[in-house]
């Protein structure tokens, strides 16, 4: 799971983390508002309720093939008795719900998938609610400028690694007898070699493949992708002034993609701009 990540709103610090694909809500920093001194009864309380439990079980059935059904019918059955008692732990493990969760430690409390969140904000406050929604929706956006950015700045690097690239195949592997139409086969005979090396196909054969898709091959790529191509231009470059075979080239070029890209792949700080 990646770090938590917190919003302000109306002077209350709510926190958010991700789990899996998803964003998940403090419920206990969203019962501040009501009473920061009985945050676990506030959500209890709320957990009693009808309508809260069927909220929580139609989302399961929708997003969760875990989920069991036979329990959560006994549940509503119940759900509005004054007997009947709920917490977030006793809904989990009866039901295997992926919707709510119970973190320990210091940065503990009860979380919800973002859709239950924001039911239990308008339980609490409509206007609180309202207020949540646009500093989550805020966060979101930094998020994905971050993202934009982030991978506009590896394109850049790739583009600059390119011009290297293209000046080692200019100064070794183009002859000066050559027509312009010529060396600019060389080049893109160059370009293939590291899109085979990387992608294992070359960019005519890519977009054969991706008729719907726009752009070009390098431009459909991860973040993690450009990182590495952006290490085989300037490692190509320099194998070309060794004076290494396109042969010699792609096999040494694809080990060392390969490498690189399971070392990105596993790697929490690339992890956190996607």
């Amino acid at each position: 799971m990646s770090k938590n990540k917190t919003i302000n709103v109306k002077g209350t610090e709510i926190t958010i983390y991700q789990g899996g694909q998803s964003d998940y809500i403090s419920l206990t920093d969203i019962a501040k508002y009501k009473d920061s001194g009985h945050t676990d009864d506030i959500v209890k309380n709320w957990l009693r309720n009808r309508n809260t439990i069927e909220l929580l079980g139609f989302w399961e059935q929708m997003h969760n093939p875990d989920f069991k059904p036979v329990e959560f019918d006994g549940f509503k059955k119940q759900a509005g008795l004054n007997s009947f008692i709920m917490t977030p732990k006793k809904w989990v493990e009866s039901t295997n719900a992926i919707g709510i969760i119970s973190k320990s430690g210091r940065y503990g409390g009860t979380f919800a998938h973002k859709d239950i969140a924001f039911e239990f904000a308008s339980w609490i406050s409509i206007e609180f609610k309202l207020y949540i929604i646009k500093e989550f929706q805020r966060l979101k956006e930094d998020e994905n400028n971050r993202f934009k950015l982030e991978w506009d700045l590896q394109r850049t690097l790739a583009k600059i690694n390119y011009h290297i690239h293209t000046d080692a195949i200019k100064e070794k592997l183009v002859p000066k007898e050559l027509n312009k139409s010529q060396i600019n086969h060389v080049y893109a005979n160059e370009a293939d070699l590291l899109n085979m090396a990387l992608f294992g196909v070359t960019a005519k054969q890519w977009r054969g493949i991706n008729t719907k898709t726009e752009g070009n091959i390098r431009d459909a790529a991860t973040i993690e992708q450009l990182v590495v191509l952006s290490n085989l231009e300037s490692l190509n470059a320099v194998l070309i002034h060794l004076g290494q075979g396109q042969p010699e080239r792609l096999q040494q070029l694809n080990t060392i993609a390969i490498t690189q890209m399971r070392s990105l792949v596993n790697n929490r700080q690339v992890k956190k701009l996607r």
